[in-house]
């Protein structure tokens, strides 16, 4: 495949020059003519090139609303939109990226062994105002990053984001452009990261008329989960993602990037050379990739792509802890803690084994520093994809919850927390959207389809009790209040939590770059052990789930960086370090060579 010349300007969508002038392309090779259509009264016509691209320079100032008029029939939005004041079916507007003021212009960012992550779904959280006024309380807890579920533009007001149609658009439910900007500026001024959840893999579906006026955008031979499966093999389709990303990163200044799905882009080709294009274009900041990636492929975590979503460590977590084992978690049901004890000391728990469907899958892994791997108890897919929405919260005890979050905060692997979390919210979060008919039936049936083959909703009277995903009340039940964080048990859930990462800040941030697995092995039924070199210290950490104590056998005496135990007397017991109670945890630290 032959690798994109990246320019400093993007090559498409609408580009202000300066001087009330605006330079309008767009790569539409089914396309006869092109028009920029700014009313009934004035359309400007494009010049078509060799590949297919229209090209203009028209007088049109910053704000000026636009659409493209495909020969002279139907006009649609710019599918590189800057901005869409009206929502994706309304028109685009000529947006100046360089009209906003930053005030913390000399960030750099932080190093990713400071990452202490919290995934938040903006809309909920208030748009980007309120997004905005949380962040000192963030800061307050510990975290260091934020990551932001997608932002692009959607149909409707109410999404996940991962329905987004028009990549270049931050979301118009949320507010404007430079409301984002400046989330992400105040952000910076606490010593905040900002992460963005991005989708290269697919299309929403309503709202992306690219099929309509260049279908070679889209593959023919294959489909992917979400629709049509996108075309990476086209140096234009590579382009528009390629210059999205930088984007979000020169113009945004966004630190990083998580990009949804991974395993849906082929050929694999393509993430290689967004990479070295990102590297390339922003070499004097800290920017951190990071990938959600169900193949395990280790070989490009090798090359250079910062970290991914290990979900291999949440689902021998969630087996045992709960028990579940139908879905996904049935690759888990057999051997959880072993599975566990992998993960903890090489990384992946399927390195190239086959799982309960026969499929191989992952690639060896252990080689590999443990701060590849973003680890976390929850996130938005592993609570919002159950039926109904439920936290760890509601499903386990509250000393089961705390052990896990400990676990998760307390290892050299990146820790992700997910909205709530912090404060023990047992709200729900729920899958939700906004769509007009036919569609919201469409996905409110397939919504219950989906959970039919599971046994708490093989009744179809129990899944009809499946919140309807389009209804405005499945997403006012979706709200963590962050203001619970200060009251009531949410204030001591809190108080606790902001102790758990301060251990972690005071004990592990500043060694984690050295940080390497020593071992880790079963101890029980639902217990494990394992330890890490990390600089001229060892950091060992056992957790137990099981009903009974386990044996730890006798470790050398150190500091106990953080424990969870039931009783007062199980800390006495637990300090010459040789049982772990039931439900507990420990983590502790001594010299390398005592």
């Amino acid at each position: 495949m032959t690798r994109a010349v990246v320019a400093s300007a993007p090559a498409f969508g609408a580009t202000s020059l300066g001087d009330a002038r605006t330079r309008f392309r767009l790569w539409a090779p089914d396309a006869s003519s092109v028009e920029v259509e700014f009313d009934a009264d004035r359309r400007e016509p494009m010049m078509r090139e060799a590949d297919g691209t229209f090209q203009a320079v028209i007088d049109a100032a910053p704000g000026a609303r636009y659409r493209y008029r495909i020969d002279g029939d139907y006009a649609v939005p710019d599918p590189a939109s800057r901005w869409q004041p009206d929502g994706a079916d309304g028109a685009s507007a000529v947006f100046d990226p360089d009209a906003y003021a930053w005030q913390h212009a000399q960030w750099r960012g932080r190093p990713w062994n400071e990452a202490v992550i919290y995934e938040l779904h903006v809309g909920t959280c208030g748009g980007y105002a309120g997004v905005r006024a949380q962040l000192p309380r963030l800061a307050a807890l510990g975290i260091t990053a934020i990551e932001l579920m997608p932002v692009a533009e959607f149909a409707g007001r109410r999404n996940w984001g991962y329905d987004g149609v028009l990549p270049y658009a931050p979301a118009s439910a949320y507010g404007t452009p430079d409301e984002l900007k400046a989330l992400i500026d105040e952000a910076h001024g606490l010593g905040l990261m900002v992460l963005l959840d991005v989708v290269y893999n697919h299309f929403g579906p309503a709202g992306n008329h690219l099929g309509r006026y260049a279908s070679t955008f889209f593959r023919k031979d294959r489909a992917s989960a979400w629709g049509e499966s996108i075309d990476f093999n086209r140096e234009p389709v590579r382009r528009y993602f390629i210059d999205n990303a930088l984007m979000w990163l020169r113009e945004y200044r966004f630190d990083g990037l998580r990009l949804d799905a991974v395993h849906a882009i082929e050929p694999t080709e393509f993430l290689d050379e967004l990479r070295e294009a990102i590297h390339a274009a922003v070499p004097d900041r800290h920017v951190h990739l990071v990938l959600e990636n169900e193949r395990n492929q280790a070989s490009l975590l090798e090359r250079g792509y910062t970290a991914q979503w290990n979900d291999d460590f949440h689902n021998a977590l969630h087996v045992l802890l709960t028990g579940e084992d139908e879905a996904y978690y049935a690759n888990y049901a057999d051997q959880p803690a072993a599975r566990l004890a992998r993960v903890l000391s090489e990384g992946f728990a399927y390195q190239g084994e086959e799982n309960v469907h026969g499929e191989p899958r992952g690639e060896p892994s252990g080689h590999l520093p443990p701060t590849k791997f973003v680890v976390f108890a929850q996130n938005h897919d592993q609570v919002g994809n159950r039926a109904c929405g439920e936290r760890l919260s509601t499903l386990v005890s509250e000393r089961a919850l705390r052990v896990a979050m400990a676990l998760t905060a307390l290892t050299p692997m990146i820790p992700l927390f997910f909205m709530g979390e912090p404060w023990g919210s047992r709200t729900p979060f729920l899958f939700f959207t906004d769509f007009d008919a036919p569609l919201d039936e469409a996905v409110r049936e397939g919504r219950r389809r989906e959970f039919a083959t599971f046994s708490a909703f093989a009744d179809e009277a129990r899944r009809a009790s499946i919140p309807d995903p389009n209804a405005p009340e499945t997403f006012d039940a979706s709200i963590a209040d962050i203001a619970d964080a200060e009251r009531g048990d949410g204030a001591d859930w809190a108080a606790w939590f902001r102790g758990l990462l301060e251990a972690r800040r005071r004990h592990l941030q500043d060694r984690l770059d050295d940080a390497k697995p020593i071992g880790a092995r079963v101890i029980g039924a639902k217990a494990v052990q394992a330890a890490w070199s990390i600089g001229d210290q060892t950091l060992r950490v056992a957790v137990n789930f099981g009903d009974e104590a386990v044996a730890l056998g006798p470790w050398p005496a150190g500091e106990i960086v953080h424990a969870e135990l039931p009783h007062a007397e199980a800390v006495q017991l637990c300090d010459a370090l040789r049982v772990l109670p039931p439900c507990g945890f420990v983590a502790h630290l001594a010299p390398a060579n005592p």
